[in-house]
């Protein structure tokens, strides 16, 4: 999400905000990794609205958080954004909610490493 919206910022600065917002609108599946935690700006929160709207009941967003969907609200820090981008969001979602230690306290050896370590 950082990303993104740097990424939005800087395509609207240099003029090229129509282009990355009709790829990003088209995409099959937009990944919107590391919602939260800091809380959204106005054009963030525009953009995003405008991004969710257009891609609404047409193409597959998946979305990470370490918070909770009851934060998000938080997180947009304005209601009645909120409320347009999350029933945008969370109507006809599947949510997935993973507990446990995190993966990245026990690195694994990568599969292609393993293997070659076990045929050498």
């Amino acid at each position: 999400m950082p990303r993104l919206f740097n990424e939005l910022a800087v395509a609207r600065a240099d003029g090229s905000f129509e282009r990355l917002f009709r790829k990003i609108v088209r995409a099959d599946v937009l990944i919107l990794d590391d919602w939260g935690p800091e809380q959204m700006t106005a054009s963030q929160r525009r953009d995003l609205m405008e991004i969710v709207d257009d891609r609404y009941g047409r193409k597959a967003t998946v979305i990470t958080s370490q918070l909770p969907v009851e934060s998000w609200y938080d997180i947009i820090a304005d209601p009645t954004f909120a409320d347009a981008i999350l029933d945008r969001l969370v109507h006809h979602a599947h949510r997935i909610a993973l507990d446990g230690p995190s993966m990245r306290k026990n690195p694994q050896p990568a599969p292609a490493q393993s293997q070659l370590k076990e045929t050498a």
